[in-house]
């Protein structure tokens, strides 16, 4: 038995909604609070006894961790690491790793969604968002001289082949400029009004049968239990329409939609005690090893004929809800997982 009390007993602790958990000097866990317990799939109980290196299911670094020498007492923070979690499915979190005065060591984990790489929003420079504007006013001349001179052309010439060039000329400078204006104007933010998610979920699903027909399965999978919340109804549903859209053009057959409550989330650097949970599961090809890491960065596409905005978009959105867009993607199963945070307003709170 251990020779110091246990935070186990410790109500600040138990009350915290980041997981905690904690070892012995031998690096046995010897306790852990309500919130890593719930969010690791096991009765507290059951966790004593193993070892906290047994967590790792990654690249062996928590064990490395455990094993440095030295004085230095200063928390270590480790990234994007692996779980062993109960169900059989890993799970990734930040860990916040600092020793503790038996000699054993404290364990602050940070859930997060799989992701490869770091935030995408940290990837992208100032630099190169400028240089995408730069290059969109530079666009805007040249295709208003196309536009221009296709149009004296369409009064010079009364063939049909002709007339379909210049009709071909006509829509590819159209949807240049819709692209060149979505870089240079993104929609202004609007006041968040009252939504039903699943009401948002079947107008993406009337536009995907419309565009799949038969060649795709839809399929629902939401929790009734789910109140209204504040946010952007259009802008959600174009986040997720542009979702399932990656979905279908990536050779999926299914397409599942699934809406659930989470309890005690955290995002970024915020905890939230009740969230929104939407998934869009399928089964196409996956995404491309080479585009990981890039993918949510604008113009990166696995389409030749993709504009690489949709799921720059889509992130945009999740943003603007203080919310995040993650994936996990193998040929066959790719889930993207947007969490919402839900700010519910009480009867109480609105007088």
């Amino acid at each position: 038995m251990p020779s110091d009390p246990q935070p186990a007993t410790d109500l600040s602790l138990d009350s915290l909604t980041t997981p905690l958990a904690w070892s012995d000097g031998t690096g046995v866990l010897s306790g852990c609070n309500t919130a890593f317990s719930r969010w690791f799939g096991i009765g507290a109980r059951r966790l004593l006894g193993w070892p906290l290196a047994g967590l790792d299911a990654g690249d062996g670094r928590l064990a490395l961790a455990l094993a440095r020498e030295g004085g230095d007492e200063a928390p270590l923070r480790m990234r994007r690491m692996r779980l062993r979690y109960a169900d059989g499915e890993d799970r990734f979190a930040d860990l916040w790793l600092s020793r503790r005065d038996n000699g054993g060591w404290l364990l602050e984990a940070h859930p997060v969604d799989e992701f490869p790489g770091d935030d995408p929003a940290l990837l992208l420079p100032s630099a190169l968002s400028a240089s995408l504007k730069g290059l969109a006013h530079e666009l805007r001349n040249p295709l208003a001289g196309l536009k221009g001179a296709s149009q004296l052309l369409a009064r010079r010439v009364d063939d049909a082949d002709s007339r379909e060039l210049i009709g071909l000329i006509d829509s590819e400078v159209e949807r240049l400029t819709g692209l060149v204006d979505r870089l240079l104007t993104p929609a202004p933010p609007r006041p968040h009004t009252p939504l039903n998610i699943h009401a948002v979920l079947e107008r993406v699903l009337r536009l995907a049968e419309a565009d799949a027909g038969w060649a795709v399965r839809l399929v629902r999978d939401y929790d009734p239990s789910l109140p209204e919340f504040a946010g952007d109804a259009d802008r959600l549903m174009q986040a997720v329409w542009n979702l399932v859209r990656n979905a279908i053009e990536a050779g999926a057959t299914h397409v599942h939609l699934r809406t659930r409550i989470e309890h005690g989330v955290r995002i970024a650097d915020a905890a939230h005690p009740i969230a929104l949970r939407l998934e869009i599961i399928d089964d196409g090809r996956g995404v491309p090893e080479e585009l990981a890491e890039q993918l949510f960065l604008p113009l990166v596409s696995g389409r030749a004929e993709g504009s690489g905005l949709g799921l720059a978009l889509a992130q945009q959105v999740s943003r603007e809800h203080r919310g995040s867009l993650a994936y996990r993607s193998r040929p066959g199963h790719t889930v993207f997982t947007l969490l919402l945070p839900m700010h519910i307003e009480t009867e109480e709170g609105s007088a």
